[in-house]
């Protein structure tokens, strides 16, 4: 198991990426904008290497330069005037930034949910919520499980096809869509069936699992815990301020940069372990 996260308890796990997504989504001063994109980029590129790379550039860095290039299409408020659009409208610096800013805060959300979804699997998700909420825990993990088991499905009724003559094209691709599709709704079915007859939310049904609340994820969750909490005093304190209309500006000065660095620090924790377990196993290994 490459990610050493992934051995915590699923309580720890859930609270981190509760966190961090919830920060993600709250924020819009640049400082921690740029840390929490940069932190989710990392643990992605940790966990998933080379194709985390390539999505990054290919997928995330258009969605953020669309994003500022859009919004001042349909916001023109500001101060500070660049220039005038052909429909008379102004171009303003605020907007433009504002659309950067959503767009950043965009790519942050995808990039901690890839990670959730590399993290958090299904069976963890039912074991934390299977009780309280069954039905709405059960959905959860199959929508999480459905888009890899989705794209991979495509790929391999598109190679199957493939090779065996079929021509390609948009009405290929359609055919091969509507294939998957099928099999998606198909398999939902019985997924539903399957649960519901082995009793899943019934009253007074038991579970086995294999999940165990150590002395390690007490110390962890009450780091989170602590990490959390010193963020959003932060935040509610005005450290963490900034705004982008009338005009950009908002707070930036030492408790600003207190704030940052445990937000960084708490965004980089689970790369930076595992990074450093990693390098303690090839010691090991080498007998150094």
């Amino acid at each position: 198991m490459k990610d050493r996260i992934s051995s915590f308890h699923p309580l720890v796990e859930f609270a981190y990426f509760a966190l961090t997504l919830t920060f993600a989504m709250w924020f819009t001063h640049p400082v921690c904008q740029s840390v929490s994109l940069a932190a989710a980029f990392a643990y992605s590129v940790y966990l998933r290497g080379g194709r985390a790379v390539r999505g990054g550039l290919l997928g995330l860095l258009p969605l953020i330069i669309v994003t500022a290039l859009l919004n001042p299409l349909f916001s023109h408020q500001g101060q500070t005037i660049l220039a005038y659009l052909p429909s008379g409208n102004p171009l303003t610096e605020e907007s433009v930034l504002y659309g950067l800013s959503a767009g950043v805060m965009l790519a942050a959300v995808i990039c901690w949910f890839a990670c959730l979804n590399a993290v958090l699997s299904g069976d963890k998700l039912v074991y934390l919520f299977g009780r309280a909420a069954p039905s709405a825990s059960l959905l959860l993990a199959m929508t999480l499980r459905f888009v890899p088991l989705f794209t991979r499905r495509m790929r391999q009724t598109s190679l199957a096809r493939r090779a065996a003559g079929s021509p390609q094209g948009v009405r290929e691709s359609l055919k091969v869509l509507s294939g998957v599709t099928g099999w998606a709704m198909e398999n939902a079915v019985d997924t539903a069936d399957s649960m519901k007859s082995r009793g899943y939310g019934l009253p007074g049904r038991t579970a086995c699992s294999v999940c165990r609340f150590s002395r390690r994820d007490g110390r962890a969750l009450l780091a989170l815990g602590l990490c959390g909490g010193a963020v959003i005093f932060f935040k509610c304190s005005g450290a963490l301020y900034w705004h982008y209309y009338p005009s950009v500006g908002g707070a930036a000065g030492p408790e600003t940069y207190a704030a940052a660095a445990v937000y960084a620090a708490l965004c980089f924790a689970p790369t930076v372990i595992g990074i450093l377990e990693d390098a303690q196993w090839r010691a090991l290994r080498s007998g150094t």
